[in-house]
């Protein structure tokens, strides 16, 4: 089984942490298991990471970001932040990889994002290398994606072997399921853990900091929803927007089979992006392509434009565990831009909208075509929900928000 040889570098590192000079300001070391533009790279600023490195320099510290990407040239740097990117490497390559890492730490305090041996097992080594505050940040059950909690891992002596020693062998991916079923075992040994759900923070505990949204940036004020339209030439139509990355547990075939329900011609569902995993938006295309209009991936600093352009934003997660844990961002994409949301009734989804959107049981399409009737009948009424959606996401959903919630943690550990 493969293993970190790290003791060599554990006195220097030691040293290196007594000696530095500490300042009121503290430096805070973020490590981000992908980079790539598969990962936290492919929308900007828009992600999880990139959110706590905003809400962290409000506080008024200092952050770098350091992870693994495929390639070792930046796709997307926050402003006035140091990003560092190390090419991703399997078993026994990824160890050289690792140290590199672990000596790019040179903040204060470290934030390992993911609950992933590439990401908080190098933050937990470092920890127990220098002594130096861990922060776990938790905003997936990565175990969703491989069975959960009925992951078992029992080959024949020959797979084994195989998964073990060939070059593509499955054992030397570094978060292999069965190594990020060990580091669920280790997450108490953080300093501290934040999460952003209720269902992460039951299972692993931590403080809940839900996902702060840029609402200087998403301000529908900034646009002109009828010259968005027709910028993006979605003027003859009535939109339903999903500004994200297709999976089949976003439940965007329950929208699409209640548009065939209603089947009005104008209406029209708008994917935004297209998924990077897999052929997913194709298979919901060759399907359903008459109700389909993909636009193509945009910035993060284009995201509003296109948001503005839509009638009704739709976060129709089906009732799954891989669901249960995530924050959609595209919830508070609508919130913030005043758009009318329609949702399901999915883990935190209610908590968050609250009475300011629209909230039907999970793959109800039934519900979901009346639902989506009632929003275009009474759409001034709509439209009043969506300012109270814009008002809940500035005061619980902003970055502001998500920056106070953090200070005291950050204060327990200066």
């Amino acid at each position: 089984m493969p293993s970190f040889s790290f003791g060599h570098i554990r006195s220097e590192l030691r040293i290196e942490y007594i000696q530095k000079e500490r300042t009121s300001a503290l430096k805070v070391s973020l490590i981000v298991s992908d980079l790539s533009t598969r990962g936290a790279g492919r929308w900007g600023g828009a992600v999880r990471p990139f959110l706590l490195t905003q809400a962290l320099q409000q506080l008024g510290h200092v952050v770098d970001i350091v992870g693994f990407g495929d390639t070792e040239s930046v796709s997307f740097s926050p402003p006035n932040v140091n990003t560092h990117v190390l090419r991703a490497k399997t078993y026994p390559g990824f160890v050289t990889s690792a140290c590199k890492l672990l000596h790019r730490l040179k903040g204060d305090i470290i934030y390992a994002y993911k609950l992933k041996p590439s990401s908080f097992g190098l933050g937990l080594l470092h920890h127990l290398a220098t002594r130096k505050h861990l922060i776990l940040d938790i905003d997936d059950w990565e175990l969703s994606w491989h069975g959960g909690d009925r992951l078992h891992y029992k080959p024949s002596p020959m797979k084994f072997a195989r998964d073990l020693i060939h070059k593509d062998g499955e054992l030397r991916q570094p978060d292999h399921p069965v190594y990020l079923k060990w580091m669920e075992t280790l997450a108490s040994k953080s300093t501290q853990i934040t999460t952003h759900t209720q269902f992460l923070r039951d299972r692993f505990g931590g403080t809940y900091v839900p996902n702060g949204k840029d609402v200087s940036l998403f301000d529908p004020n900034r646009y002109d929803a009828a010259k968005s339209r027709e910028k993006f030439g979605l003027t003859p139509y009535r939109v339903l927007m999903f500004p994200g990355a297709p999976r089949p547990y976003k439940g965007l075939e329950d929208i699409l089979a209640a548009l065939d329900q209603l089947d009005e011609p104008d209406l029209r569902l708008v994917i935004v992006g297209g998924s990077p995993y897999d052929n997913y938006d194709q298979e919901l295309m060759q399907r359903w392509g008459r109700w389909i209009i993909q636009l193509p991936k945009l910035s993060y600093s284009q995201m509003p434009e296109v948001v503005s352009a839509a009638h009704v934003i739709v976060v129709p997660q089906r009732d799954l565990p891989e669901a249960k844990a995530q924050f959609p961002l595209k919830l508070t994409d609508g919130m913030a831009m005043a758009k009318p949301v329609l949702a399901t009734a999915v883990g935190d989804i209610p908590s968050i909208l609250g009475t300011a959107g629209y909230i039907v049981q999970p793959s109800q399409v039934d519900h979901m075509a009346e639902a989506i009737q009632c929003i275009f009948d009474n759409f001034g009424q709509a439209m009043h929900r969506g300012i109270l959606a814009r008002k809940r996401c500035i005061e619980d959903y902003s970055i502001d928000s998500m920056a106070s919630k953090l200070s005291p943690i950050l204060q327990a550990l200066s």
